[in-house]
């Protein structure tokens, strides 16, 4: 399909991250853009003061009237959005309607993509890729799963580049809609089992994106994962990991910088500062440095771009940061993730108490990965569950935040949000962090000045 003729945009889902990444990159292209979303957020505020139509109500056949000229206008929609949603039922029947992965598909036919895929760390390193290129001699436009510190956005438009880097979802096997010519592989974790159904046909996902990077293609991927490389060129990478093809090594933390050894074969960079803390930040940069001197960064360009990246909003963010209190706040919502940000916590404050306060996403989520969700998070030294966020999905019975607290033991706690808030009155020190990926993020700005009063 071209975009030849499409002179607007409407977005079903305007206010999810990927979609909004879209409506501002076709609204900065000098489109007509407008879209609906469940609910009022400070992503969908942004939207506004930046020209772009939001409303909240399910308009049915009533959508605004310029868009619903046919042959102009091209629909957007996220499958996040329920099938009988009476906009999404009216425009099905009317207009040409794209998922937004097709669309991104679309981008990659006319620039290079450069897609970032992984059940985790995919959005810290997409934006930490797009922040190293777009401060190097090559450039990119970028369409990201968070709103990067660096840019403070999730998008970037530079019409003159030839890169485009995208993050590549393997929800609803959307990644398999790209067509990219280099790839990150970060994680091969099994999730999204709702969809995949088993952990063999989700490895299958993977391994037939993998295999859409033809003869000489480059894929970066982490050592260990169950991939078999076909015709593309494959790097692997790994932090202490000397059978990786590239490999990181030495990683400390000194006067508040974090540091990182890079072996490029024999040729060695000491001592690459990270802006990142983190064991599976340095991961990530070891990613992303392999990627750009393949692409042709001197490493002049990929030393500097990985010092000053800031992060994504949401990734291991700090919110305070005093010598008695830190908190911060981080998207985990898989038991890996968890996992890595609980022992990065424990390398830079051995001595602190760890609080989280952990909100399950999605019931399946919850049901598949119970075991490693209560074994990750037994290792906090208090740890407080939200109730379940169900985001598309109905209950499903027996899956409950309370048996996550019954098997957690005396550590766990069962709390509203209301709860945590007046539980924050009482902590003055230690490490206090936030984790999930539902609307858990609606109490940070409260937390953070409650905690900052403490």
């Amino acid at each position: 399909m071209e975009l030849d003729n499409i002179k607007r945009f409407y977005f079903i889902g305007i206010g999810g991250i990927g979609m909004s990444a879209l409506a501002r990159y076709f609204k900065a292209k000098g489109f007509d853009v407008a879209g609906y979303d469940k609910t009022p957020s400070p992503l969908t505020d942004e939207l506004q003061k930046e020209g772009i139509g939001v409303h909240f109500e399910d308009l049915g056949n009533n959508i605004p009237t310029a868009y619903q000229d046919i042959d102009s206008t091209l629909v957007v929609y996220t499958p996040a959005i329920p099938k009988n949603m009476g906009e999404l039922v009216f425009v099905q029947q009317n207009h040409k309607v794209l998922k937004r992965s097709e669309v991104l598909g679309l981008i990659t036919q006319t620039s290079k993509g450069l897609g970032v895929a992984g059940t985790h760390g995919k959005t810290t390193t997409s934006t930490m890729l797009a922040y190293v290129l777009s401060q190097s001699h090559l450039k990119c436009s970028a369409f990201l799963g968070g709103i990067s510190s660096n840019f403070n956005s999730n998008v970037l438009v530079n019409p003159s580049a030839d890169y485009s880097v995208i993050e590549a979802d393997e929800f609803d096997r959307s990644f398999l809609r790209l067509k990219p010519v280099a790839s990150i592989i970060t994680a091969m974790d099994p999730d999204h089992l709702d969809i995949y159904g088993t952990t063999e046909s989700f490895i299958a996902g993977f391994q037939e994106y993998a295999d859409k990077h033809k003869e000489n293609h480059l894929l970066v991927y982490k050592y260990g994962l169950p991939l078999h490389q076909t015709g593309f060129r494959g790097i692997s990478y790994g932090i202490n990991e000397p059978k990786a093809q590239v490999f990181g090594t030495n990683l400390h933390y000194e006067k508040g910088e974090f540091y990182l050894d890079i072996h490029f074969g024999s040729e060695i960079w000491k001592a690459v500062s990270l802006g990142l803390p983190g064991i599976h930040n340095a991961e990530n940069a070891l990613a992303v440095a392999t990627m750009c001197k393949e692409l042709g960064l001197s490493e002049e360009e990929i030393r500097s771009g990985l010092k000053d990246f800031k992060g994504v909003k949401r990734r291991f963010e700090y919110q305070v940061r005093s010598e008695k209190l830190i908190y911060i706040d981080d998207y985990a919502h898989h038991p890996t993730e968890i996992a890595a940000l609980v022992s990065s916590i424990r390398l830079l404050y051995p001595t602190k108490k760890v609080i989280g306060i952990f909100q399950p996403h999605l019931f399946s989520r919850t049901r598949d990965f119970e075991d490693g969700f209560v074994k990750e998070l037994a290792k906090l030294d208090e740890a407080i569950i939200l109730p379940i966020y169900p985001a598309r999905e109905e209950p499903i019975p027996g899956v409950t935040s309370d048996e996550l607290v019954r098997k957690i033991g005396a550590k766990a706690s069962l709390k509203t949000p209301e709860q945590v808030l007046e539980f924050a009155n009482e902590i003055k020190d230690g490490v206090v962090l936030t984790i999930g990926a539902g609307d858990i993020d609606r109490i940070v700005p409260e937390m953070k000045k409650r905690l900052e009063k403490n």
